[in-house]
């Protein structure tokens, strides 16, 4: 209730002076009424402050000069009334003018006091309110992602706050205007904005603001533009984090592609698609140089239809205006725009698809030239500045992929080249044998029967010698027909792998099962690592197991051939026990196959062979020596 009367009381906003004059006579008459009736108890001398709380409340409500005037006419109600002779105006006794002084010194006093007391209080009111203001000012500028968009609402509350309509915060100077006036918003030296003030604007206001208002504006200007700033440079780097994320995500894709060895068609495309995804592209195309021309092997393209796509395989002239070209002549990156002026194939293809922009990156295998990355673009604006780290990133990439077909193609002829060799030379040695030694010795085998059956009835036992001599040559001739046959066995030749699967079982130690499905007629190198792979099995089994019987499965797994042999013996076969399987897998994957043992004392041992009958041709690169 205090508080309220307070505020009441101490209120800034001065009533009307019309109402100040009618309050303070009825004050005096409400004074001079009560001390009226006080006459009787107290001495008239003491009445004259009961006239000064009407001052008091006047001066406090309006101000030092109404307070004053209520003071003389207080006065003279105080002379009027309360002092002898009552009912009159004293003149003659100076003794009793000695209170009217004394009533005047202390009500102007008191007026005074009052006066200084209501304008502290006012400037207390007004920076409450600038403090208030200035926190709903910084609520609108600091909050918004937009300062020009937050300075039509911070004018209007600082308008409605001043009572100064029209006025306006500015981030530009403000132009020659005749019915506005400037100032200028400066933090350390920087010009960070204007408030515009409209002609008409009191003067109080005006210094008010300048002195109030204008270093809070000029602070939270400034604060919003740096928070501004910081907000665009923290967008700017969550997009650059976002876009090496994804770029580091793009190249560990294409990464573990190159790792995993898959066909350089298929990584060609792939790493074509991450490009253009990451770029935003429109079309990317990698291409191999040729003498003559760029051949397409890798490309894609955003747009569905096959026309929108660099054909797989199509080529492209080196003789013509091209991004190919210029790469080709100087094995750097090279950046196109329009081709409106160029004539040929590409320009025709540029033009139809809307090409505004080219990018090509050269791709170096080995320290030589071997191809370039194009990327296109259809945009108007150019999306490709600032991107040669990203490009090359994906070229060094596409470069240690060839690099790395290459070496699997060179190691892949080198062990196919080792392999034939070892055939040819188990032919050589099957075919010297059988048409050298083996018939020396069957015909000497011959000539000692026909010594044998000329010696004389006789000399008995001269013909056992002889008869002897020839049987053991004729167990040589055996022998070495045996041997010829593992060297490099005819039934293969002559029936397939089939019967020489069969011949295989018949002479093995151990009981062998077959079962054998009907398959095509297979390349000869594959019945000879197929062969050779069950032999080696069977005689493995025969010496190591300690098997009671093996199983033999021979049939077709889609477009390749399985074989698998197993037993029931006591397992242990290991690739590091011997050079047997190692030369075997060697064999296979040689020919694009795969060897797998899997070998333990409770389940023995089982060896499978997949082997593609159509053998997917390894794809040569081959670098141009520009």
């Amino acid at each position: 209730m205090r508080e309220r009367l307070l505020s009441l009381l101490l209120r800034t906003k001065r009533p009307p002076l019309w109402l100040g004059i009618i309050c303070g006579a009825l004050c005096i008459a409400a004074e001079a009424m009560l001390s009226l009736f006080l006459e009787r108890v107290m001495s008239g001398d003491f009445l004259g402050g009961i006239y000064l709380l009407g001052v008091l409340l006047i001066s406090i409500q309006w101000g030092l000069g109404l307070g004053l005037a209520t003071l003389a006419g207080s006065a003279v109600a105080f002379n009027y009334f309360n002092l002898p002779p009552e009912w009159s105006f004293s003149y003659g006794t100076r003794g009793l003018w000695t209170p009217i002084p004394i009533f005047l010194l202390v009500g102007f006093a008191i007026s005074s006091i009052a006066a200084l007391v209501r304008s502290l209080n006012i400037q207390a009111e007004n920076r409450r309110h600038e403090v208030d203001l200035t926190a709903q000012l910084a609520h609108v500028l600091l909050r918004t992602k937009d300062l020009k968009a937050a300075l039509q609402p911070a004018s209007r509350l600082l308008a409605r706050a001043m009572e100064a309509p029209n006025l306006e915060i500015r981030l530009e100077e403000l132009p020659g205007e005749e019915h506005a006036e400037a100032l200028p918003l400066v933090e350390n030296g920087v010009r960070v904005g204007t408030l515009v003030l409209p002609v008409g604007v009191p003067e109080p206001v005006r210094r008010r603001l300048r002195e109030r208002m204008v270093p809070s504006l000029e602070t939270l200007l400034r604060a919003a533009h740096d928070r501004e700033n910081t907000e665009t440079v923290l967008a700017s780097s969550r997009d650059e984090i976002h876009r090496i994320a994804q770029e580091q995500a793009a190249l560990r894709r294409v990464a573990t592609l190159v790792a995993r060895g898959i066909s350089s068609a298929e990584l060609f495309n792939a790493v074509a698609f991450e490009m253009g995804s990451l770029m935003k592209a429109d079309h990317v195309a990698i291409n191999r140089y040729d003498p003559g021309h760029v051949t397409v092997l890798g490309s894609w393209s955003w747009q569905d239809g096959t026309e929108k796509v660099l054909p797989l395989g199509s080529r492209w002239p080196l003789n013509e205006v091209s991004v190919s070209a210029t790469v080709l002549k100087t094995g750097c990156l090279t950046r196109k725009g329009s081709y409106e002026q160029s004539g040929g194939k590409i320009a025709t293809w540029v033009r139809k698809m809307g090409v505004t922009s080219t990018v090509g990156s050269p791709i170096i295998v080995d320290g030589c030239l071997w191809g370039v990355m194009l990327v296109f673009s259809s945009a108007r604006e150019p999306r490709f500045e600032g991107v040669e780290e990203r490009i090359m990133d994906f070229t060094e990439l596409v470069a240690t992929a060839i690099s790395n077909a290459q070496a699997r193609a060179d190691l892949a002829s080198s062990r196919a080249r080792v392999v034939a060799a070892a055939d040819e030379t188990r032919r050589r040695i099957e075919r010297d044998l059988h048409d050298g030694a083996q018939q020396r010795l069957v015909s000497l085998g011959l000539e000692l029967r026909a010594v044998e059956d000329g010696v004389p009835p006789p000399m008995t036992e001269l013909r056992e010698q002889l008869s002897r001599a020839v049987d053991g040559l004729t167990g040589v001739v055996n022998d070495l027909q045996e041997l010829s046959r593992g060297i490099h066995p005819a039934i293969l030749s002559k029936g397939g792998l089939v019967p020489a699967l069969k011949a295989l079982a018949r002479r093995s130690a151990l009981p062998v099962e077959l079962e054998l499905e009907p398959v095509p007629p297979l390349p000869e190198h594959v019945e000879v690592a197929l062969y050779y792979t069950a032999a080696e099995a069977l005689t493995n089994v025969a010496k190591h197991a300690d098997a009671s019987v093996v199983y033999v499965t021979l049939g077709m797994a889609g477009a390749s051939v399985r074989l698998s042999i197993r037993d029931d013996g006591c397992g242990g076969a290991d690739y590091g026990k011997g050079s047997g399987l190692i030369g075997l897998k060697d064999r296979v994957e040689t020919l694009g196959g795969r060897l797998r043992v899997a070998s333990s004392a409770e389940e023995g041992t089982s060896l499978s062979v997949v082997i593609p009958i159509v053998m997917t041709p390894i794809v040569t690169v081959s670098a141009d020596q520009s």
